[in-house]
């Protein structure tokens, strides 16, 4: 016997107050459910169906943020190109508010704070990220980059790459980053170091002490696990 379901109200029968918009404006956002968010995030007419929909396929805020664009767009009914990209864009802004609040910014203190931060985000990934954290002269998370997508190896990563956004907010005077954490994922969900990993890690570690950037560790992870190569020893050993 099929689940009854209650039927989706649609925008056009929601008194004015009670539309998305005017609820985010009128009420404020603490009070709105999610559906109300996303659904203002992406406007037009069908936004509370779309926003019903993109929750039922992916499950989670964390389902849309691993999603793509074009995945968001291609599985959700009436949602476009600017609507995907509208949400896409919310979802990475919340995600750098995380790291970039002045105050209360997370602190770093072992390998397992970051798997911790990053592992239900990366664990899932397709492709290999590698991805940048910024650690300040407190041990505090300031920042994060994604620089490189693909496959990666040690004739791939352009040491210079790596270390660019951190020269740069260091010349700027934006933060005082004292060090570096490196992070990428294994598909395969296997995080053993490849020996090209303990290559990128050797050439980051000597890059750092040039550029006075500690690279504080290189991270692997895979499904449900990682491996610190400073834990280990790898490529941290000259």
């Amino acid at each position: 016997m099929k689940q009854q379901t209650y039927p989706i109200p649609t925008l056009h029968l929601l008194p004015l107050r009670e539309r998305p918009v005017q609820r985010v404006a009128e009420s404020g956002v603490d009070v709105c459910n999610l559906v109300e968010l996303l659904a203002a995030i992406i406007g037009g007419a069908r936004q509370i169906e779309i926003a019903h929909g993109l929750l039922a396929k992916f499950g989670s805020l964390a389902g849309l943020m691993q999603a793509s664009a074009s995945e968001l767009q291609s599985s959700t009914p009436g949602l476009g190109p600017a609507g995907s990209a509208r949400l896409k864009a919310a979802l990475e802004l919340g995600r750098r508010l995380t790291t970039e609040m002045p105050q209360d910014r997370l602190q770093i203190r072992s390998p397992g704070d970051v798997a911790q931060l990053l592992m239900s985000e990366m664990a899932h990934l397709e492709q290999e990220h590698f991805r940048v954290l910024f650690i300040d002269t407190r041990s505090r998370l300031i920042g994060s980059e994604t620089v490189y997508v693909g496959s990666l190896n040690a004739t791939h990563i352009r040491v210079s790459e790596v270390f660019r956004e951190a020269t740069r907010r260091n010349c700027a005077r934006m933060f005082v980053i004292r060090a570096i954490i490196a992070v990428h994922n294994h598909p395969s969900g296997d995080p053993s170091p490849s020996p090209e990993d303990v290559e990128v890690t050797r050439q980051l570690v000597l890059a750092g002490q040039l550029l006075n950037i500690e690279l504080l560790d290189h991270l692997v992870i895979g499904k449900q696990r990682y491996v610190s190569m400073r834990e280990r020893g790898l490529g941290f050993s000259q």
